[in-house]
């Protein structure tokens, strides 16, 4: 399993040819209190960097973009249900949706853990 991260603040957890994706820890502290998220569809085409879901927090409302080009095979109806988790486990049960990967040379373009810490600090 492969870690990598968008400058758009997501993570991608990489497992096979299917891209478990949400936003980071980072990008969570910067929003503050979520409140509402919006989902896509199971068996949307997505393509890299279109807007795929949305987190509302207190402060503002946010577009969360596929990282790569693939279609959307699982999205976490829990994060629906309690749109919190985001705050209290963004790296982790706080997924948004799993994508199965058109083009893995895509994934060329994004950092690794130690380049994305640069990329915050």
């Amino acid at each position: 399993m492969t870690t990598l991260y968008t400058s758009d603040h997501e993570w991608l957890r990489i497992e096979g040819d299917v891209a478990t994706i949400g936003i980071t820890d980072y990008a969570q502290s910067q929003l503050g209190d979520v409140v509402f998220v919006e989902l896509p569809k199971v068996g949307r085409s997505l393509k890299k960097a279109e807007a795929a879901a949305v987190v509302e927090s207190v402060k503002a409302a946010s577009d969360v973009y596929a990282p790569i080009t693939g279609e959307v095979v699982e999205v976490n109806e829990a994060l629906a249900a309690e749109p919190a988790l985001v705050n209290s486990d963004a790296g982790g049960k706080a997924w948004f949706f799993k994508l199965k990967i058109a083009d893995k040379s895509e994934l060329g373009g994004l950092m690794d853990e130690a380049a994305y810490a640069a990329h915050t600090a």
